[in-house]
C-alpha cells in the first residue's frame, strides 16, 4: 500500500492499491474527475487488470473512498464508484445527461451564489430581496435563502450554540450550491459570523461562483435599528452568545463586494443592490 503524488490540479488525497498485481506507476495510471465530482481511473492507452484500487479522498474533514471495482477498462472508461462520505455508506453518484450547461442555455443565466453577511440589523434580509426584485425584473431567476426562514423549517432543530450555527451555515451552504447547479442565482443572507464556515461554503463551489458581500454596517448604529429587539436583549442579558455583544463576528478579509454604510448619508437598498448586479454583469453571470 503506498501514497501516488501529483494527482493533478484540483486533486487531493493519496490512492492506495489493495489486491493490485502491478503498481500504479508501472501502468501509468492517472486521475481525473468531471463536473460532479466523480473520480474515474485512466490507464493512460494500456489496458491491464490492476486488481482492487481504493482511492481515499479528503476535504472539508470529510474522508471519501471510491472503488473501482475490477480496474479493467480503457482510456477513459467510468469505472463503477462506490463511495463513502461521511456517514453514508454504499453510495454512489448518479450524472443526468441534462447538465448545469444546458440548465444555464435554457435560463439564459449562470448560476452562482451570492452570500450576504453581516451584524444583526444591518440590513442583509433587505439588500437580498432587492437584488433579487431587480434581477426578476430582467427576467433573471433568483431564489433567496434567508438564515431567519430557513430556521423556520430545514433549520428549526438548530440552536444558536457555536456548533449548531456551524451546522445551520454548512446545510445552507449545501441548498445554495444546488442552486447554482441548477442554474439559479442564489442569494443567501444570514449573519454567518466566522470566517472558518463562510470559507467553507466557498470551498463547495467552482471557483468564481461564490460572491461573499459583507454588509459593513457599525454596530451602533445595528442598535439603533434593532429591527427585533434583540440588541437590547443582549444587553440586558437576555441573550447569551449574541453576534457582536457576546460572540464575535469576524469581518471577510478577502470578500468580493463591501458595502459600507457608515456615513450619515446611506445608500438606498436599491443602490447597493445595484453594486452587486453590476458584479454579475462584469463577471459574466446574466448571460449564459
Amino acid at each position: 500500500m503506498r501514497a501516488i503524488g501529483g494527482l493533478g490540479s484540483g486533486s487531493f488525497g493519496v490512492i492506495r492499491e489493495r489486491e493490485g498485481r502491478k503498481g500504479l506507476g508501472e501502468l501509468g495510471l492517472g486521475l481525473a474527475r468531471d463536473g460532479a465530482n466523480v473520480v474515474r481511473f485512466e490507464t493512460g492507452g494500456r489496458r491491464k487488470k490492476v486488481g482492487k484500487v481504493v482511492l481515499a479522498l479528503e476535504k472539508g474533514g470529510v474522508q471519501q473512498q471510491y472503488v473501482n471495482g475490477m480496474a479493467d477498462g480503457a482510456p477513459g472508461e467510468n469505472f463503477h464508484q462506490i463511495a463513502t462520505v461521511g456517514n453514508s455508506t454504499n453510495i454512489k453518484w448518479h450524472s443526468c445527461s441534462v447538465g448545469k450547461l444546458d440548465r444555464q442555455v435554457l435560463l439564459g443565466q449562470k448560476g452562482c451564489v451570492i452570500w450576504i453577511t453581516g451584524l444583526s440589523g444591518s440590513g442583509k434580509s433587505t439588500l437580498a430581496c432587492a437584488i433579487s426584485r431587480e434581477l426578476h425584473s430582467r427576467g433573471k431567476l433568483t431564489y433567496v435563502l434567508d438564515g431567519d426562514n430557513i430556521r423556520h423549517g430545514l433549520n428549526s432543530d438548530l440552536s444558536f450554540k457555536a456548533e449548531d450555527r456551524a451546522e445551520n451555515i454548512r446545510r445552507i451552504g449545501e441548498v445554495a450550491k444546488l442552486f447554482a447547479d441548477a442554474g439559479v442565482i442564489c442569494i443567501a443572507s444570514l449573519i454567518s459570523p466566522y470566517r472558518k464556515d463562510r470559507a467553507a461554503c466557498r470551498a463547495l463551489l467552482p471557483e468564481g461562483e461564490f460572491i461573499e458581500v459583507f454588509l459593513d454596517v457599525p454596530i451602533h448604529v445595528c442598535e439603533q435599528r434593532d429591527p427585533k429587539g434583540l440588541y437590547k436583549l443582549a444587553r440586558a442579558g437576555k441573550i447569551k452568545g449574541f453576534t457582536g455583544i457576546d460572540d464575535p463576528y469576524e469581518v471577510p478579509v478577502n470578500c468580493e463586494i463591501i458595502l459600507n454604510q457608515k456615513g450619515h448619508e446611506t445608500a438606498s437598498p436599491c443602490e447597493l443592490a445595484e453594486k452587486v448586479i453590476s458584479y454579475l454583469d462584469k463577471e459574466g453571470f446574466l448571460h449564459a
